[in-house]
């Protein structure tokens, strides 16, 4: 077998070296989101239900249905701005974008699937029921949610590092 002139301990120090490469990129791919866009994410999630419950209920709740529906789509807008600030500085400070598939399946599928269910059902459910104990639990559950969809994206930054 010809080498081309390249020895096999060159060889082996060069795979080594990609390997670093690789293992260095995962890390980077898996760095945890900026704390504050943790926060406006987790504070987005917590709003979400209860300003939809708002929205639905069949009478005004608390403030007058339109009102609920400008916080609402206040909340929506404010984090849809801040999550573009966010992944342009991310990726500006990282080189990466803001990923979640570096994230295992059995993590990422329930939170994606769970997360629009529990967000979206629940203020139907109060809706029907007129009980407001759904949407702060949904509320509360969603917050812990995102809380901890970051720990554990801090989990694997760290292993991976």
């Amino acid at each position: 077998m010809e080498t081309h002139g390249v020895d096999p301990s060159e060889a082996r120090s060069a795979l080594a070296d990609v390997e670093r490469v690789r293992a260095s990129a995962l890390a980077l791919s898996a760095t945890p989101w900026p704390t504050w866009f943790l926060l406006t994410l987790t504070v987005y999630i917590a709003v979400l239900p209860i300003t939809f419950g708002g929205v639905l209920a069949d009478r005004d709740w608390l403030l007058p249905r339109t009102g609920w529906l400008a916080i609402m789509l206040g909340v929506i807008a404010a984090y849809l701005a801040l999550l573009a600030v966010a992944a342009r500085s991310w990726r500006a400070k990282s080189g990466v974008a803001l990923r979640l598939d570096v994230l295992p399946k059995r993590a990422t599928v329930p939170f994606m699937a769970g997360l629009p269910v529990l967000l979206l059902g629940a203020p139907v459910v109060f809706r029907y029921t007129g009980r407001p104990e759904w949407l702060f639990a949904a509320s509360l559950t969603g917050a812990a949610v995102s809380v901890g969809f970051h720990l554990a994206f801090v989990r694997l930054h760290r292993r991976a590092a």
